[in-house]
């Protein structure tokens, strides 16, 4: 099989730094813009900045082995990696040599006109048009994506037999109906002959049985599910052996709510976790909060907004009684411990044990990212994951590859973990129609 040219932009390696090696026995081509640009990242504190510097260390490894220039093996699979020094000539009148992205699919364009089977590799959408649409065969990168269209959906439905729909009220367990339950993996039961009525159980992977919820239909901090999914996430989420729990679905579907308020139970009645610890992406790739104006905690407060909502909608003083306004009970559980608001970019280089950990906008961070979020879990603790597939900031990320979906897609079928994508907005009748019709 003839060798293939892989020519990879920036936002490539910065998405995942082992890309350089997932080619096999084909040839890795880096524009030097690549390099340049590798360079003015590198400086971060960030995630980016973190892969920047692992792609120019490799490179500074591979350089000790032989003229980058000329190529590099990278290991025993015959793949070797070329920088190429001359991008700055334009091989095509469109391609403007003051544009970092011409200069780079310029490279790839001069391989393709020279007879070389070649493949532009890019996370930047307009930049995998334009490759496009100059007749060089073009791809996204596909490494830590899912097919989005049918991800794990965290629970099924079956019509039943009244007395296996009774055997699971009654009994508050039954054999499974549906076939190949996932651990965790609820099943929605509706009686065939009266559609009206419903029952929803969780597959034990202990038992091998559908066992009714114990929490789903409870009230936690004032708030209760309104809908079936709503009840299956607060299952997983008051359910002490789930230790990591995705929640996807569209805005207004309850997932931050229930898992703020579930959290606000586990630390301040049932006292199971010392801390309840929420963090958000500050911006797309968990970038630094330095633009922001104020101190630290000035800053996370213009960015911690939707999170203080959802706490002061807990916290309402007409609901849950005591004195002073949520402002200060918001203020005192921070001052007390037992809430920590923190930016994602600060996550990184800690060990986070016995706390109650939850990720909004999940959906912004990258596979890397999430991996590098659900190894800092220490022991006793435990970590949901919260966000809308469908709204994604991060222009290098889309659907099928943010780290949410990556996660609730590779996760599945582990005993620790549970997983459910919401679907109807509970916000308000208007925010409904808005989310169905606009």
């Amino acid at each position: 099989m003839a060798k293939k040219y892989f020519v990879l932009d920036t936002s490539v390696l910065l998405h995942d730094p082992s890309a350089l090696t997932g080619f096999a026995d084909n040839e890795v081509v880096l524009p030097f813009k690549v390099v340049e640009e590798l360079d003015g990242f590198k400086k971060g504190s960030d995630d980016v900045g973190e892969h920047a510097r692992q792609v120019i260390r490799f490179l500074d490894r591979l350089r000790r082995k032989g003229r980058l220039a000329d190529g590099v093996p990278v290991d025993e699979t015959g793949g070797t990696v070329r920088i190429v020094l001359d991008d700055r000539t334009p091989p095509h009148p469109l391609l403007d040599p003051g544009q970092a992205d011409d200069r780079i699919i310029g490279v790839a364009y001069r391989l393709k006109e020279d007879g070389k089977p070649t493949i532009f590799i890019s996370k930047d959408i307009n930049a995998r048009i334009k490759s496009d649409a100059l007749g060089i065969n073009t791809q996204d990168y596909e490494k830590h994506k899912v097919d989005f269209s049918h991800i794990y959906l965290g629970y099924r439905e079956a019509a039943v037999d009244r007395r296996t729909l009774e055997r699971l009220e009654k009994d508050k367990a039954a054999d499974p109906v549906c076939e190949d339950l996932l651990p965790n993996e609820f099943c929605v039961l509706t009686d065939e002959s009266d559609p009206q009525r419903t029952a929803i159980g969780r597959f034990d992977p202990h038992t091998k049985r559908l066992v009714a919820l114990r929490y789903g239909a409870n009230s936690y901090q004032n708030v209760q599910a309104r809908n079936p999914q709503q009840q299956m996430a607060v299952e997983l989420l008051m359910l002490d052996q789930v230790r990591l729990v995705t929640l996807l679905g569209p805005a207004g579907t309850g997932k931050t709510l229930l898992a703020v308020a579930c959290g606000m139970q586990k630390v301040l009645a049932e006292k199971k976790y010392e801390k309840l610890l929420v963090s958000r992406p500050v911006i797309p790739f968990g970038q630094d909060i330095g633009y922001l104006p104020g101190a630290k905690e000035e800053k996370l407060h213009h960015w911690m907004q939707p999170i203080f909502d959802n706490l002061a909608y807990i916290l309402r003083t007409r609901k849950t009684g005591g004195n002073g306004g949520m402002d200060e009970r918001i203020q005192d559980l921070l001052d007390a411990g037992t809430l920590e608001l923190e930016a994602l970019t600060y996550i990184r280089g800690r060990s986070i044990p016995d706390q109650f950990i939850i990720v909004d906008e999940a959906q912004n961070l990258t596979p890397r990212e999430v991996k590098t979020v659900v190894s800092r879990i220490g022991e006793d603790s435990k970590l949901v994951l919260t966000g809308d597939p469908w709204q994604i900031d991060n222009p290098y990320l889309d659907s099928s590859s943010n780290g949410l979906a990556y996660a609730a897609e590779r996760m599945k079928g582990l005993d620790l973990t549970g997983h459910v994508m919401l679907k109807k907005s509970e916000r308000s009748e208007l925010a409904s129609l808005a989310a169905e019709r606009l």
